[in-house]
C-alpha cells in the first residue's frame, strides 16, 4: 500500500514538473545555460525568471542573448508591447509593470556596453564642437567650444562670459575645464592656456592637452536628442504636478532632448533655476506630460534664448514606458536628426 502511495505521489510530482517546464518554455528551452548566463551577468533569480517569461512569450531562438544583445532585448520588448496591445492590456497594471521592468533591463544592458563603462581618458579624443565651461580662478566661468583638436593642443572658441579687465590676456592662465560628454558623463581637467588669438577675425585660444581627466556625474538614464514642439505650464509648486492633458496653449518651446528622468527645452529669453514646470509634448500619436524643476540654464545672449535643463519627478509607469519606447526607438518611429538641435 505504501509503495503504491509513493508511486502515485511520484507520478503527480513528475507530471507537475513536466507541466511546469512545458508552460514555461518547454523541454527545448535552454534552462541551464539561460540561468547560468543570467547569474554570470549579475542578474538576480527574480530578474532571470522575468526575462525567461519574455523570451518564451516572444519565442526567441537564442534566449541567452537577452543578457548581452541590445538588439534582441529591443525585439523582445517590442514583442511584449505588441502582445499587450493585442490583448487590450495597455493600461493593465501587471502588463505595464512587466514592460517597465523590461526597460530596466534594457538600460542595464546599455550601460554595460564599452562606451558607457570605459569613459574618456585623454582630451586628444574630444570631438570638434564639444561645448566646455572654462573656470578662471577668481574670474568666473566662461563658455566655449572646441574648434579643432590638434596633436599639440586644443583650439577653442574665444571664451564668452562676464567682461574681463582691460588688457586681459588668456595666454599663460591656468584654468579648470568642465564638459559633459553626450551619452556618457561629466568630466573635469586642469590645463594651461598656451596662446590667445583675440585679434584674429575668428578669435580663439589654444589650451594644452591633458591625460588626467576626472570622470564624474555618470549618466543615470539614456537620453536622446529631439526637435519636437512642446508647451510649458507654470506650477505653483512641484507638489501640484499631474499628468492631466492641458486644453489651453502654454508657453511655446522646443523639446531638444528627453530621458525618463528629465528633458531639455529651448525657449526664448531668460528663465530662473528652481522653477517648477509642467511640459506637454507628443512623441507618437498622443500627448504626454512631464513635470519637474529647472536645474540648470544655458543662456545664449546673442540669440536671446535659453536651454532649460529639467529634472523631472518620476512619471507614471505608463508614461515612462512610452518615453523609453521613443528613446530606445523600439518601433523605429523616431527619426534620427541629421544635425544636432541648435542650442
Amino acid at each position: 500500500m505504501i509503495a503504491l502511495i509513493i508511486i502515485a505521489v511520484s507520478i503527480v510530482l513528475i507530471t507537475g514538473v513536466l507541466l511546469y517546464f512545458q508552460l514555461n518554455g518547454g523541454l527545448n528551452f535552454p534552462w541551464i545555460q539561460f540561468y547560468a548566463k543570467g547569474k554570470e551577468s549579475g542578474f538576480a533569480l527574480k530578474e532571470i525568471n522575468l526575462l525567461r517569461k519574455a523570451a518564451v512569450a516572444t519565442q526567441l531562438d537564442n534566449p541567452t542573448s537577452l543578457f548581452w544583445s541590445v538588439r534582441q532585448l529591443d525585439r523582445t520588448i517590442r514583442g511584449v508591447v505588441i502582445k499587450a496591445r493585442a490583448e487590450n492590456k495597455v493600461e493593465d497594471l501587471q502588463a505595464v509593470g512587466f514592460i517597465s521592468k523590461m526597460y530596466d533591463f534594457r538600460k542595464r544592458v546599455e550601460f554595460n556596453t564599452p562606451k558607457y563603462k570605459l569613459g574618456l581618458k585623454t582630451t586628444r579624443d574630444l570631438l570638434q564642437h564639444q561645448k566646455v565651461r572654462i573656470a578662471l580662478p577668481g574670474g568666473g566661468t566662461y563658455l566655449a567650444s572646441i574648434v579643432e583638436n590638434l596633436r599639440k593642443y586644443l583650439a577653442i572658441s574665444y571664451p564668452q562670459g562676464r567682461p574681463l579687465p582691460q588688457g586681459f590676456n588668456w595666454k599663460g592662465q591656468k584654468v579648470n575645464v568642465y564638459f559633459w560628454r553626450v551619452d556618457d558623463a561629466g568630466y573635469y581637467f586642469e590645463t594651461k592656456v598656451l596662446d590667445d588669438f583675440a585679434d584674429r577675425k575668428f578669435a580663439i585660444i589654444h589650451i594644452a592637452h591633458s591625460d588626467q581627466l576626472i570622470r564624474s556625474q555618470k549618466r543615470k538614464s539614456i537620453r536622446c536628442e529631439t526637435n519636437i514642439s512642446a508647451h510649458i505650464y507654470n506650477l505653483s509648486s512641484i507638489e501640484n504636478a499631474n499628468e492631466l492633458v492641458e486644453q489651453t496653449a502654454g508657453l511655446r518651446a522646443r523639446l531638444v532632448d528627453i530621458s525618463e528622468d528629465g528633458c531639455a527645452l529651448l525657449v526664448g529669453g531668460k528663465a530662473k533655476v528652481g522653477l517648477p514646470l509642467k511640459v506637454q509634448f507628443t512623441l507618437t500619436d498622443h500627448s504626454l506630460l512631464m513635470s519637474g524643476i529647472v536645474k540648470g540654464i544655458t543662456f545664449d545672449a546673442t540669440k536671446n534664448r535659453s536651454v532649460l535643463h529639467i529634472q523631472s519627478i518620476p512619471p507614471s509607469l505608463r508614461t515612462r514606458n512610452e518615453i523609453l519606447s521613443y528613446v530606445y526607438n523600439i518601433f523605429g518611429d523616431r527619426k534620427e536628426l541629421r544635425t544636432r538641435p541648435a542650442y
